[in-house]
């Protein structure tokens, strides 16, 4: 690749490979032109190095003229600028590209020698990076100091948990649409998600207040919409599929241990609600619900439980038959039929209307993924004993949003979402968690999450759990805490070939148009067009 390509930004003159290079910028080269986590090649004799910039620093010849400066004096500063002081960078470099073009990638095992030229990336070195876009490699955003797509290779993707993170504000439902469509055009995976907002499924508002549009409407039929409050989507004009109810029999004590938090359960309830279980199976929880003082000290000196404990795990259960989407008995039809279009293929957005609490959510995400994690299990075991490929269960996307409750340390070593995260590609069913708060999330689930996409965050500790597991967190710890507070990501893991710094990929009238969609009458895509598509997939 014929060095007048790319503009020469300077030389290595030190550095190693664990602690990463450095380069002196040439006199030519404005220090203001290089920003951190933008990228850069360095021509090696035998190899090019895709480098990433982590720091960029003012040097001086000669302390005498830093301690004494020449303020205001212009032309001083003009004869001294590129001589006596001149501006380094931190790079850190993350690729070797073979100078033969068929080769493979490699990672970097070794170092360019003293005065290797460094280079600034230009196109043709991204596409050879991170690919063009076609059916499985799907455009995420563009480099900030480049119009450029830069990619994720879905199968990738979607073969491991990843998480989508973030401070409030920045982005992280716009990120997560852009990824989800991403896989529901692909057809790499089927999807499920919690959506705790409903703001996924049909339109909803962007950070200007404009309206921008749902999955249901960009893809159509492809795309399911159940809820649990049928209220709530009816005033918003949203046509769902199918309401869903819990019914107190298909609560079970994981689901309440869950729970822990928002209902206020002291030490005692996981003992006395498997003592619960134990006597009355799956009526345990109608039954507690129905107890009274005499019937709560009957139970107590027959089973060992202590009557206090017991009463006051009542106490506090009793929230739960008051979530209007609770039945003493519900059927289970509609929670099967959600399970059966998910492995058929299809995708599901599940709104909760004006029921946004935590024990909301929490409660009837876990009763439906553990359900869901039943029937793969089962699927899989099958698979492996038939060998026959029709039998292979289909991959599944679970999107859980404030994921720290379902996986803070106390919460993912019991809870169906801590044994998904951990069991990776097991059993075809995978995490994309959407969180502000990295840091309260299980440090063994953090460290197994495939590929993290990264907003701003401002807390140390958010920014310390981003990086669990990555090798070279200290130079990409500086280059995220440069981050606008929105548009810009940085996107590291398993399905791209590097850590990259992002502009975001706009989520506008062109993506629409990109993901196939077309409001005018031409294309086809309107209401009969969804109706088609209806009858399709029914």
């Amino acid at each position: 690749m014929s060095v007048l390509k790319r503009k020469r930004l300077g030389i290595v003159t030190g550095g190693s490979l664990v602690e990463g290079l450095h380069a002196r910028l040439d006199s030519s080269v404005s220090v203001e032109d290089v920003r951190v986590g933008q990228f850069v090649v360095i021509q090696g004799e035998k190899n090019e190095f895709f480098s990433l910039t982590t720091n960029v620093t003012l040097e001086a010849t000669n302390r005498t003229i830093t301690a004494r400066p020449p303020d205001g004096d212009t032309f001083l500063h003009a004869v001294l600028a590129g001589t006596a002081t001149y501006g380094t960078v931190q790079l850190k470099p993350m690729l070797m590209l073979p100078n033969d073009l068929s080769e493979e990638l490699r990672p970097v095992k070794t170092v360019p020698s003293h005065f290797a030229p460094v280079l600034e990336a230009n196109e043709q070195d991204f596409t050879r990076v991170f690919g063009a876009e076609d059916a499985t490699h799907f455009e995420i955003g563009r480099p900030l100091d480049m119009d450029v797509p830069i990619c994720i290779n879905l199968n990738r993707l979607v073969e491991r948990s990843n998480g989508i993170f973030g401070r409030s504000g920045t982005g992280k439902s716009f990120l997560t649409r852009l990824i989800l469509c991403g896989i529901i055009r692909s057809g790499v995976a089927a999807n499920l998600v919690f959506d705790m907002h409903s703001e996924y499924g049909w339109e909803a508002t962007s950070e200007d207040g404009a309206f921008v549009k749902g999955l249901r409407q960009l893809f159509g039929a492809q795309v399911l919409i159940y809820t649990i409050d049928a209220e709530s989507s009816r005033k918003r004009g949203v046509s769902v599929d199918e309401v869903i109810t819990i019914g107190l029999d298909q609560i079970e004590a994981e689901d309440i241990l869950l729970l822990q938090d928002e209902l206020n359960l002291n030490p005692t309830a996981a003992e006395s609600a498997y003592l619960l279980v134990d006597r009355y199976r799956q009526e345990w929880l109608r039954t507690l619900l129905g107890m009274s003082s005499d019937d709560i000290r009957d139970f107590a000196e027959q089973s060992g439980a202590h009557a206090g404990a017991v009463s006051a795990l009542k106490r506090k259960l009793d929230q739960i038959p008051r979530l209007g989407f609770v039945r003493d008995q519900a059927p289970v039809d509609a929670i099967d039929r959600m399970i059966e279009h998910l492995a058929r293929g299809r995708h599901v957005i599940l709104e909760f209307g004006q029921y946004r609490s935590a024990l909301a959510y929490m409660l009837t995400a876990n009763i439906i993924t553990r359900r869901i994690h039943r029937r793969w299990v089962e699927q899989t075991e099958t698979f492996l004993r038939t060998k026959n490929p029709a039998d292979k269960p289909r991959q599944l996307v679970i999107t859980i949003e404030e994921a720290h409750k379902f996986l803070n340390p106390g919460a993912a070593r019991q809870t169906i979402f801590g044994t998904i995260a951990r069991e990776l590609r097991k059993y075809s069913v995978t995490l994309l968690i959407v969180d502000q708060r990295p840091s309260s999330i299980d440090p063994e689930v953090m460290s197994q999450i495939g590929s993290r996409v990264t907003a701003l965050l401002s807390d140390d500790r958010d920014i310390d759990a981003v990086f669990t597991g990555v090798s070279g967190a200290a130079g990409l710890r500086t280059v995220l805490a440069s981050l606008d507070t929105r548009q810009q990501a940085m996107v590291l893991g398993h399905a791209v070939p590097m850590p990259a710094v992002i502009r975001t990929r706009p989520y506008d009238a062109a993506f629409y148009k990109a993901m196939g969609f077309d409001e005018s009458p031409a294309a086809g895509r309107g209401k009969r067009a969804y109706a088609e598509m209806d009858e399709l997939f029914s």
